[in-house]
């Protein structure tokens, strides 16, 4: 990147044929790999398919290659680069007429500096183009989402190449901040021995370490057990009181409390919150403390990829863990807004991160939306990409004219109050889900449904399904069951009397487990939880369009409480 060479990422556990495709659509002319066994098992198919100036081995050695494969393509090892760029500069900076014979091109901020291909599971994938300017703009201004300074140390899971983890160690060095790089495998550990200001992570490592919480405390004796969860529970209804008076309580609603409802409303809150602030306190001091120091975490939790379940962040907030989430695509570099310190609103991404502008239209009509109304997030600003490589018309659909992205995600934006519980939560940005089919989980993996549901809807006992799992652990589905076929199925393998008219729901639960197991084994991921429905999906019922297509949204709406309960 420095020299002005364009970077194009992607992680080694990616399949072969896809790599492949990644190199040979981006005109990549070199391959940089991690170790030899990464090589040899894509040089059959890179070497014979791919045209290649030179290999770079970044650990291991070379001896290790599969030599056979290389096909006369020089390869370097680390050591070997370092040595050669040492060499130049030394011949270049001894020899003055070598230098007067070099015409140096300056890089501009509108050049490309890295290729990212965003997930290719319903296509080949697309290469975001994004640019210097890009990603200095993430470096200028990730630094309104936290006080982070020289010294502090910051703990990362996510892979290198992932374009959040990019935009945030650019953002990290420039700063004079440490960064420790872990895994899952040894999370706890390093959390316990380098205890970190700042962890960089997606939602589900903050819901395992919340899972692993309730588990040790659920395995207390019970006197202990009962002191522990009634002190949560005391300082959960402070924290939600001190949020009311504080003006951080999220709302969709344009109208604003009268100025007596307002100040009822905060004499109220701050009054029995004093009341409940000494065993706050008390918690504080003799279990929170622990609590947080097991943890590891310092400061700040970032957290991005996904939202966070409302339970969870109210959890962090009561013992003093401050979690703050983020939101942003591979396309805009990918922070484009973030919750402050001072503005934590939950349940949002927070405010926009400077120079970057957010509006909400109308998913029909493109008309822009007023704020507390849902509809498609669109945001415009110096993170946003140049558009997708040799893809204009993929590039004319994201981008409009006027340089605004469709982000394809639904949301809104929280209405500005002068008074009352909501004061303070003007302008953050409410993210609710996807537009388009995509399902991304809390492990910030993104999943398409489609190839699931069809898989699944081969069986003859599922009439119509939808796959859920919106910032979930796991994929769930809600399926409406073909009742006739489920009972004659039933009859055939002797689990009814012949003379039956009608299953029991859990009976009709358990076959379509065993249909699910047995249609979806090659999809990529698997259902978890089922919610099984009785009513059909109708155009009447405004479940189908008017070309008989679910509506994925309006399921979801309609079910939403059920949904709840399923992943409980």
């Amino acid at each position: 990147m420095a020299t002005g060479a364009i970077n194009v990422v992607r992680g080694s556990r990616s399949a072969v044929k896809e790599l492949l495709h990644i190199y040979n659509h981006s005109e990549s002319v070199g391959l940089l790999i991690d170790n030899p066994e990464f090589f040899n098992r894509l040089a059959g198919k890179f070497c014979s398919n791919a045209s290649m100036r030179f290999i770079v081995l970044l650990w291991g050695e070379k001896s290790c290659l599969a030599n056979n494969e290389t096909l006369g393509v020089p390869v370097f090892s680390y050591k070997e680069m370092v040595k050669l760029g040492r060499e130049n500069r030394a011949a270049l900076i001894d020899s003055l007429d070598a230098r007067k014979g070099y015409r140096y091109e300056v890089i501009g901020s509108d050049d490309i500096a890295t290729l990212v291909y965003t997930s290719g599971t319903t296509g080949n994938p697309k290469g975001v183009m994004l640019s210097h300017k890009n990603l200095l703009h993430q470096i200028e201004n990730l630094g309104v989402l936290g006080p982070a300074k020289a010294g502090d140390r910051f703990l990362s899971m996510l892979p290198t190449w992932h374009t959040y983890e990019r935009a945030c160690e650019y953002f990290i060095f420039t700063r004079g901040i440490e960064q420790v790089y872990t895994t899952v495998r040894t999370l706890k550990d390093d959390l316990r021995n380098y205890k970190p200001d700042y962890m960089i992570s997606v939602p589900l490592v903050y819901e395992t370490l919340y899972s692993g919480i309730q588990k040790q405390i659920s395995s207390s004796p019970n006197a202990i057990k009962l002191i522990v969860f009634s002190f949560i529970r005391i300082s959960l209804a402070y924290t939600e009181l001190k949020r009311i008076y504080e003006g951080l309580c999220l709302t969709r609603n344009p109208e604003e409390p009268s100025h007596i409802v307002s100040m009822f409303d905060y004499l109220w809150s701050k009054t029995i919150a004093t009341i409940l602030w000494p065993l706050h306190v008390l918690a504080t001091k003799f279990v929170y403390k622990k609590i947080r120091s097991a943890i590891g975490i310092q400061k700040t939790a970032k957290s991005g990829g996904g939202s966070l379940p409302t339970h969870i962040e109210k959890f962090y907030e009561a013992i003093g863990l401050e979690v703050q989430n983020g939101y942003g695509l591979t396309e805009t570099s990918p922070c484009i807004a973030g919750r402050r310190p001072y503005y934590n609103v939950l349940g949002s991404v927070g405010h926009p991160i400077p120079l970057t502008e957010f509006k909400v239209v109308d998913s029909e009509t493109g008309e822009i939306l007023p704020p507390g109304s849902k509809g498609i997030i669109k945001v415009r600003g110096p993170p946003v990409m140049k558009g997708y490589y040799k893809n204009p018309l993929a590039t004319r659909q994201a981008l409009d004219e006027d340089g605004w992205l469709n982000t394809g995600d639904i949301g809104w934006i929280a209405p500005h109050h002068s008074v009352g519980r909501s004061r303070r939560c003007g302008g953050v940005i409410v993210f609710e889900g996807r537009a388009k089919d995509t399902i991304v989980l809390s492990s910030g993996e993104n999943v398409e449904p489609l190839e699931i549901e069809e898989a699944a809807l081969r069986s003859t006992l599922i009439q119509q399904i939808v796959v859920i799992g919106q910032d979930q652990r796991r994929l769930g589905a809600v399926i409406v069951p073909n009742k006739d076929e489920a009972l004659l199925a039933a009859k055939e393998a002797s689990v009814v009397d012949a003379d039956a008219v009608d299953l029991s729901k859990e009976l009709i639960s358990s076959m379509l487990y065993e249909e699910l197991r047995k249609w979806t084994s090659e999809c990529s991921f698997q259902i978890g939880p089922i919610l099984v429905v009785d009513e059909p999906f109708t155009i009447e019922s405004g479940l189908l369009t008017p070309t008989m297509k679910i509506r994925r949204d309006q399921v979801v709406a309609q079910y939403k409480e059920e949904i709840a309960n399923l992943y409980k």
